[in-house]
């Protein structure tokens, strides 16, 4: 109902709409409007009443419970049921909680401070602000278990598109799973499954976008790696309105993808990605390897080809542009 009554008001941005309308819109009796209203404004919504007039949305505040999420997405099925929490340790668990407990595919966890979260190769991925994004998309595609990291980069291009949407900003993708911008991290991407060897159950992504942290906000040792939104572009944004974008975007994608296969995404993931045609080092957990990103093949692994012309196949490292080309 409050989505609905946000989205009523929204249709007429500053002006008044009255008791009755809403009423007979919402198919309510009037005291029921009135309690929404009242409830809306609780959660930080900025609503102006006046005899004989009704009511009015002023301000819509920066948070991320469902109703704020849902009326800015334009989805068939992405996001359409939505647990938000105020805290959590990390979304990522909590979506696997509720996949125990027959979870259906698009399902969202989202929060606003998470506390234990990770990142990928178990480093930390926490924040305490309130002014970021921590939230776990839940699929069940019919795939094979070996085609599941391309869901990785599908959702960097969804997220790349749906910032630059959002921003204007010149959000790039370093592989296999940061976005950045100016070359300082911005989102991070993790990718869980539970399969069989030939089956996919489930998987969980999750997706940490730095949003409205100002340079303080970020640990000292971070703060030459890290960025937001906000330090980049001088303006805050309503995370909401982002996480929307984002599951527009991917929900086009992924149904792309489902019917067409990954060719068309590669396409996409590439058009968008800082590291190809670069010098680069490819630190894995065995070696480093230098040479030149040609590109990605149809698994989603990095091509990499060093000084003697030899292919290497990148499956998992960490990635730094090389500031020159070695001799």
């Amino acid at each position: 109902m409050k989505e609905q009554l946000i989205k009523l008001l929204l249709k007429e941005p500053g002006a008044f709409v009255s008791g009755e309308k809403l009423s007979e819109e919402l198919g309510c009796s009037r005291t029921a409007i009135w309690k929404h209203i009242d409830a809306l404004r609780q959660d930080g919504y900025r609503l102006e009443s006046a005899p004989r007039k009704g009511y009015r949305l002023i301000e819509v505040p920066d948070m991320m419970k469902a109703h704020d999420i849902k009326i800015h997405l334009a989805t068939k099925y992405i996001g359409h049921k939505i647990h938000y929490f105020d805290a959590v340790p990390t979304t990522q668990k909590e979506a696997m909680k509720y996949i125990q407990n027959g979870a259906t595919e698009g399902e969202l966890v989202v929060t606003s401070n998470q506390t234990n979260g990770k990142g990928r190769l178990g480093r930390v991925w926490n924040f305490a602000q309130a002014k970021a994004i921590a939230m776990s998309l839940i699929l069940k595609p019919d795939i094979s278990p070996m085609k599941v990291p391309q869901l990785t980069l599908l959702t960097a291009v969804a997220v790349v598109r749906a910032l630059r949407k959002q921003t204007n900003l010149d959000v790039s993708i370093k592989w296999p799973n940061d976005l950045l911008i100016n070359g300082k991290k911005i989102v991070g991407i993790l990718t869980e499954m539970q399969a069989e060897p030939d089956l996919v159950h489930s998987v969980v992504i999750g997706i940490g976008i730095n949003v409205n942290q100002e340079q303080d906000d970020f640990a000292e040792e971070l703060r030459d790696k890290a960025s937001s939104l906000f330090i980049e572009s001088g303006q805050t944004y309503k995370r909401a309105e982002l996480i929307a974008e984002v599951l527009n975007e991917f929900e086009g994608l992924y149904d792309l993808y489902l019917e067409s296969g990954f060719s068309v995404i590669k396409t996409l993931w590439e058009s968008y990605a800082i590291s190809l045609g670069s010098h680069i080092y490819a630190r894995t957990a065995k070696e480093t390897i230098y040479g030149l990103a040609t590109g990605i093949n149809d698994d989603g692994v990095l091509l990499l080809e060093d000084q003697e012309g030899q292919i290497h196949s990148i499956y998992s490292a960490d990635i730094e542009m090389a500031s020159q080309i070695e001799k």
